[in-house]
């Protein structure tokens, strides 16, 4: 018998609207060809990115952390007209798949991608965000936080993904484990940090909205 979990995450996705075709292919893709699918944002996941992204209908977007474009596809669909996404993504070889979907999704016009460290790039970006996605190395959550705050506009807002990262935040870390002792000091920041204001939303491995005061 399925699981009920599983039977719930079903349950939910049966009533979310359809994956759009490409995006659909570009999951199927991602699975076929790259060693950590997991890390792909998913239907569930990218139609609530889309949502929000056309909630905000932001001008200026960034993301950090590309993958095979999934979610900067999803993201990109709520710009206002004549708004841009910046996507960074440090691996240099996962970035065709990305390229080859953001042009087929119609959007290659409204999408930059970025290839190398994100602490060295966003530095020298001189746009300002109303709608920042983090989704990269967990152990530098903090330092790409405080680049873009200053960036983001006021009123603005960051997504930061896995922020429960496999409930491993509410377990004793192991010794060496330095993605969850990331998590775990970028929660505890934005907790303590009086420049936001937050909340975790447990769909999947978590993601926090943080508003910018």
């Amino acid at each position: 018998m399925t699981k009920p979990d599983a039977r719930l995450e079903q349950y939910i996705l049966d009533h979310t609207s359809p994956e759009d075709p490409v995006l659909a292919e570009l999951n199927r893709e991602t699975w076929v060809r790259t060693v950590h699918p997991q890390m792909l944002a998913g239907h569930m996941q990218g139609k609530l990115l889309e949502m929000i992204s056309c909630m905000i209908r932001p001008e200026r977007i960034l993301e950090i952390g590309t993958f095979t474009g999934y979610s900067s596809i999803c993201l990109a669909k709520g710009l206002a007209e004549g708004g841009k996404l910046i996507t960074i993504e440090r691996d240099d070889e996962i970035t065709a798949i990305a390229k080859q979907y953001i042009s087929r999704s119609g959007l290659a016009g409204s999408i930059t991608l970025l290839t190398g460290d994100a602490r060295d790039i966003i530095p020298d970006l001189e746009d300002q965000y109303n709608l920042v996605y983090l989704d990269a190395e967990k152990d530098e959550y903090l330092d790409y936080y405080e680049l873009v705050l200053p960036k983001v506009t006021a009123g603005g807002f960051i997504l930061a993904d896995n922020v429960l990262w496999g409930g491993k935040v509410i377990e004793e870390p192991e010794s060496g484990d330095h993605f969850t002792g990331g998590i775990l000091a970028f929660n505890e920041h934005i907790r303590l940090d009086k420049r936001v204001e937050q909340v975790i939303l447990p769909v999947r491995d978590g993601i926090m909205l943080i508003k910018k005061l």
